[in-house]
């Protein structure tokens, strides 16, 4: 499957931190998860339901083409109009997904509305503060991007009862972060007008994903390095996470797993 910055495809080369960023979501958002049916939104090639188990889980993605390999059941279908019957499932999960739609209160109200009374839906999303730049969404393939304040006020417009946690990074794995941040910031530079604004978004996202790709070809040792113990979940200090967690419940319903 070609490479792009729409969705995580790969753990070879320079990709390796991002891949284990997003199997460490799931890692990690197993505790706060009923058990029964969960839906799976957004995702992608599949690469870590199997941490969810013993729970059944359902793979829902708008692309037909990275459901076909998956040894579960799969849908095809936008996160904002989900195609199944209301109260299907015991949760959702959605990580990095969100902020993919221009609409995302969309997408919280259809998870919602799928979930069984008791239900609890986990919503994980890039933190702007962490991997942004002030005032600009650079990333093509988001529309959307979160602050903890804004992600919160986002899902309390769905949901009665919203807890946020963040996943954190090692400091190796924030080490790699940074060095991209500078490496974006030095790029910016050779646009102060920002006139990329300008430019349509398909071929912003050619150029993307071309940038990506020579970017992270090749072995590095530094992110090779990076696996699931470079990641943990906390509740504080949220603005210096990685990922923000919102685990979203209506009113009486049991708080978090968590310990």
């Amino acid at each position: 499957m070609r490479v792009t910055g729409e969705r995580v495809t790969t753990s070879a080369g320079g990709f390796n931190p991002t891949w284990q960023r997003h199997v460490a979501a799931y890692a990690l958002c197993t505790s706060l998860l009923p058990e029964g049916r969960v839906l799976d939104v957004g995702c992608g090639i599949g690469h870590s339901y199997e941490l969810l188990a013993p729970r059944e889980t359902v793979g829902l993605d708008i692309d037909p083409a990275v459901l076909s390999n998956q040894n579960r059941e799969t849908s095809v279908g936008d996160m904002r109009s989900l195609p199944f019957a209301d109260a299907s499932f015991s949760a959702v999960l959605s990580v990095q997904a969100i902020e993919h739609v221009p609409d995302p209160e969309r997408a919280l109200e259809e998870a919602r509305r799928v979930l069984e009374p008791g239900g609890v839906a986990v919503f994980v999303t890039p933190n702007r503060l962490t991997f942004g730049l002030p005032g600009e969404v650079v990333d093509p393939y988001h529309y959307v991007e979160f602050a903890p304040g804004e992600l919160r006020a986002l899902c309390e417009r769905t949901f009665e009862h919203v807890e946020l946690w963040g996943i954190f990074g090692s400091d190796r794995y924030r080490h790699l972060v940074a060095a991209e941040r500078v490496r974006l910031k030095r790029l910016m530079r050779w646009d102060p007008l920002r006139l990329r604004r300008a430019v349509p978004r398909p071929l912003r996202k050619l150029l993307y994903d071309w940038g990506l790709r020579r970017q992270r070809q090749g072995e590095d040792l530094r992110a090779a390095s990076i696996d699931l113990s470079d990641f943990e979940l906390r509740g504080q200090r949220l603005e210096q996470c990685l990922d923000l967690v919102a685990v979203c419940r209506d009113a009486g319903l049991t708080e978090s797993r968590i310990s």
